[in-house]
């Protein structure tokens, strides 16, 4: 019997949504349990906080959880601090610190969740505190984080960022946390491809096109040592 099915929360009968996430994306029960935490946690903010659109509430488990669970596969099984940027809701930030708590081989990894919104970091360390999350909140300007706190924000394994800032301008604000084996895992859109274009007048880098697994028209872009080509930034 597969873990998922021992557990009445994630069955079909009680939700296919979270039956889904859990046999696609290899969730325990007792992270499922924690999802839920968050899960009502978010609903209760969004009654004073936009923390994400409106109409996506109901959506939690596809157009938000799972949206995000896709990006664990595509780090190290090695990395052990991630780095979100512009985690506003905590998508998908708040999500892989979750599924990395529920991995005892990730024991001791961290997810920074950087906001610059006091109040949406307000929501971020409540769902920490109450599920235990392994994730620290940092409030302020992405641009400015790295160069005030060089030893958090250095050996970064990964930076994560969805529908954040168009690509040139996101290159631009994450530049400082990459090293020789720091990936950025850049959720976009149907747009993904103008970015993309856009991008290339002004940066090079090394780049993977990853379908996602949860919208036909969505991209995942791998980036790796983005550097700013000498004739400066374009944008």
């Amino acid at each position: 019997m597969r873990e998922a099915d021992a557990n009445p929360d994630v069955s079909p009968d009680a939700n296919p949504d979270v039956e889904n996430l859990a046999e696609a994306f290899n969730v325990s029960r007792e992270t499922i349990d924690q999802l839920r935490v968050y899960q009502s946690l978010l609903e209760k903010w969004q009654n004073s906080i936009n923390l994400v659109g409106p109409a996506t509430l109901r959506q939690f488990w596809t157009r938000h959880v799972a949206d995000s669970a896709q990006l664990a596969s595509l780090a190290s099984p090695l990395a052990r601090k991630w780095v979100d940027l512009g985690s506003g809701g905590g998508f998908p930030g708040l999500v892989i610190s979750l599924m990395w708590a529920g991995r005892p081989a990730l024991d001791g990894g961290v997810v920074h969740l950087i906001e610059s919104d006091g109040r949406k970091c307000e929501f971020l360390k409540t769902v920490i505190r109450e599920t235990g999350a392994p994730a620290k909140v940092h409030e302020g300007r992405i641009e400015e984080m790295c160069q005030k706190n060089p030893e958090t924000f250095g050996g970064v394994d990964v930076i994560s960022a969805r529908a954040l800032a168009p690509l040139d301008k996101l290159l631009l604000m994450s530049a400082s946390y990459f090293d020789i084996h720091t990936i950025g895992l850049f959720m976009k859109g149907r747009g993904w491809q103008e970015e993309l274009t856009a991008c290339e007048v002004s940066w090079n880098m090394g780049l993977e096109v990853v379908p996602s697994k949860t919208d036909q028209e969505a991209k995942i872009l791998v980036c790796r040592q983005p550097e700013l080509r000498q004739s400066g930034y374009a944008g």
